[in-house]
């Protein structure tokens, strides 16, 4: 995933969002990647929670200005597959 994200043709914001994602839920990172959440060490399941909501408020109100609409469904999608709400990882 690292390769198709950040590798020589780009990836894409979709595919960065998901691995940020997974990173983060690994304890990877600085902060949450959604609303910047920051967790001692691996974030815990209210946690994750947490961000897939907020995921899921910012893709549902519409245009974003802070970041891209594919990133955050990547982000979403990646959390939510962790979470257990969904069979379909990304």
């Amino acid at each position: 995933m690292e390769a198709d994200a950040f590798g020589p043709n780009g990836g894409t914001q979709l595919s960065r969002g998901a691995l940020t994602g997974y990173q983060w839920a690994l304890g990877r990172g600085d902060g949450a990647p959604v609303t910047g959440a920051v967790a001692e060490s691996t974030p815990d399941m209210d946690l994750l929670t947490a961000e897939v909501d907020a995921a899921t408020v910012q893709l549902e109100a519409g245009p974003l200005t802070t970041l891209p609409r594919d990133y955050t469904q990547g982000v979403h999608d990646a959390l939510a597959w962790v979470c257990g709400h969904t069979e379909v990882s990304p």
